[in-house]
């Protein structure tokens, strides 16, 4: 069963926490791409002063710096290609899951609530409780489920380009 992607009712700090994910990964990808510098960074966070989790004048650092994936793997941005951002909240009721797939572009994730299992090809499993943030891994076939007894709700951020496909269904 896949799981349904919805952006309608969240909280406002819920949409506040999106926002500053969303803000966090713009930059990330900036600089990736040679447009970061030492004034892009939020006035708010002093360079080289806070370490993820942190709060700094009411900006809470989910991730900074990162360079790889949740296995290991060096970030590839798409290439030759004007950026385009999408992002969603994905929700995964008990018991289902998310379905055989990869993503072809680097993918952020923070989940919001519950916690989701996931498990990638070559029989790696990793579970993501509520608050994890981690950049999902590239171009690997992985399958997100909900095994616990409450709703998952992850924010999903896809740092794409034009006509790059963010996700690649597993067909039987």
């Amino acid at each position: 069963m896949v799981a349904k992607l919805t952006s309608q009712g969240l909280s406002a700090g819920r949409r506040r926490l999106a926002g500053v994910a969303l803000a966090a990964c713009l930059t990330v990808l900036l600089a990736a791409c040679g447009g970061g510098s030492d004034a892009a960074a939020p006035s708010a966070l002093p360079s080289g002063s806070a370490s993820a989790g942190a709060s700094t004048a009411g900006l809470e650092v989910l991730m900074e710096g990162q360079q790889l994936t949740t296995l290991d793997q060096s970030i590839a941005y798409p290439k030759k290609r004007p950026a385009e951002i999408s992002s969603y909240i994905l929700t995964i009721e008990p018991g289902q899951e998310t379905g055989w797939h990869k993503h072809k572009v680097p993918l952020f994730v923070h989940v919001l609530e519950g916690t989701v299992t996931v498990e990638y090809d070559a029989g790696v499993v990793k579970e993501y409780p509520a608050g994890s943030t981690f950049m999902e891994a590239q171009d690997i076939w992985h399958n997100g489920t909900n095994k616990g007894d409450d709703t998952v709700r992850i924010l999903t951020v896809y740092l794409g380009a034009e006509g790059a496909k963010n996700t690649v269904e597993r067909t039987p």
